[in-house]
C-alpha cells in the first residue's frame, strides 16, 4: 500500500538507493529462518521487540544480536535474496549495499566467502531490473589497523562490483585522522571513499570527513545545520550527504542534535538542508530495524513539506550521486 502523502507519480519513479546496510534490512520472518537453521528458536514477536530502540547505543546493541546469526556465507544468500525482492516492490533500480566486512572479521569469518554468495544471489536480480553494488564497510570503534584489514579484503575479492570503501560505528570512538592511510589505501585501489558523520557527532565530525579523509558522500551529516560555513562547504563542493529520516527519529540522533526529549518527523533538517544547496539522496539505512521503506521515507520528505518538484529532484539526484560510470547516472 503507498504511504500517504507519497504521489503515485513519485511513487512510479524507478530509484536508486545508495545508504543501505544489508544486516539491517533483515525481515522478522528472515530473523526466524536464520536462527532456526542454527538451531535456536525466536518468534517473530520477539525480533520486533529487539527491533525497538530507545537511543542510538540500544540500536547498536540490536544490530549486534541479528548480526551474530549471520555465521555461514549461505546466510548472507538468504537476506541478499530477501532484501532484493524487497527492493522491486520499490521500483529500485540500483542500489549500493553496504557489507559490515570489520564485523565478519572481527568474527573469524571470510569475507571474501561470503562476498562470492552474496553475488551469486543476487546476480539473478539483474534480468529482473535490479543492480546491485556494494560497499565495504568497517567500524570506527574496531580501531584503524582493522579498518585497513577492510581495504584488503575489498582488495582480495577483487570485483568491480565493489565500489567504495566506508566507516560506520560509534563516530565519537577515535580521531579522524588515525584513519587517512587508510583511505589513502582505498583511493589507490580504486575505491570511493564514505563514511558516517555528524549523526550522533557535531559538524567537526563532518568537516574531518571531507577534509583530512576526502570523503565523497557523507552517511548522515544531520548536524551540519549547526555549522553554516559547513553547509556552504557541502553546497560549494557538491558533497552529498544521505539522509536516513526514520533511522534519524528512531536512534534519537535527531533528538540529539536538536537538543530535545521528544522531535516529529516535521522538525527533520532535510528541507533546510536541500534548499541551501546540499545534494540529499534518501535511504532507508536499516529499512527492517527502523519499520521503513523507501517510499516511506519520501513520503516522509513530503510530510516535512518538500514541494512535489524538490521531491523528485532528491530523485534523480540517487542516480546523480551514485558511484555510476558518467554515461550511466541516469534515471533507468
Amino acid at each position: 500500500m503507498m504511504p500517504p502523502l507519497l504521489s503515485d507519480r513519485i511513487a512510479s519513479l524507478p530509484k536508486a538507493e545508495l545508504h543501505l546496510h544489508l544486516e539491517g534490512s533483515i525481515q522478522p520472518a528472515t530473523v526466524c529462518a536464520l536462527t532456526a537453521r542454527h538451531g535456536i528458536v525466536i518468534t517473530e514477536e520477539e525480533v520486533r521487540q529487539r527491533y525497538a530502540y530507545r537511543d542510538f547505543s540500544e540500536f547498536i546493541e540490536a544490530f549486534k544480536w541479528v548480526t551474530s546469526f549471520l555465521r555461514e556465507p549461505q546466510d548472507y544468500a538468504l537476506i541478499a535474496s530477501d532484501l532484493a525482492e524487497h527492493l522491486l516492490t520499490q521500483r529500485v533500480v540500483y542500489a549500493e549495499v553496504i557489507l559490515s566486512i570489520g564485523v565478519m572479521l572481527l568474527r573469524k569469518q571470510r569475507p571474501e566467502a561470503n562476498f562470492e554468495a552474496l553475488l551469486r544471489a543476487t546476480e539473478p536480480f539483474e534480468s529482473r531490473g535490479l543492480r546491485f553494488r556494494w560497499v565495504f564497510d568497517a567500524a570506527r570503534q574496531f580501531g584503524a589497523e582493522a579498518a585497513m584489514q577492510v581495504v584488503q579484503s575489498a582488495k582480495s575479492c577483487n570485483s568491480r562490483a565493489i565500489v567504495a570503501f566506508g566507516i560506520g560505528g560509534d563516530e565519537l570512538s577515535i580521531p579522524t585522522k588515525e584513519f587517512r592511510p587508510i583511505y589513502d589505501r582505498a583511493g589507490e585501489i580504486g575505491l570511493h571513499r564514505l563514511m558516517h558523520a555528524g549523526e550522533v557527532g557535531g559538524p567537526e565530525k563532518i568537516r574531518e570527513a571531507v577534509e583530512i579523509l576526502g570523503v565523497e558522500r557523507i552517511g548522515h551529516g544531520i548536524a551540519a545545520i549547526h555549522d553554516p560555513p559547513l553547509m556552504d562547504l557541502l553546497a560549494e563542493r557538491k558533497i552529498p550527504l544521505e539522509i536516513c529520516p526514520a533511522s534519524n527519529i528512531k536512534t534519537a540522533a535527531l533528538a540529539r542534535q536538536l537538543r530535545r526529549e521528544n522531535v516529529t518527523m516535521e522538525d527533520h533538517p532535510l528541507p533546510k538542508l536541500l534548499r541551501h544547496g546540499i545534494p540529499i539522496v534518501l535511504s532507508t539505512d536499516d529499512p527492517a530495524m527502523f519499520h521503513t521503506t523507501l517510499n516511506e521515507e519520501y513520503a516522509n520528505a513530503a510530510r516535512m513539506g518538500l514541494r512535489e518538484d524538490e521531491v523528485n529532484r532528491i530523485v534523480e539526484m540517487g542516480f546523480q550521486y551514485a558511484f555510476l560510470p558518467a554515461a550511466e547516472t541516469r534515471r533507468a
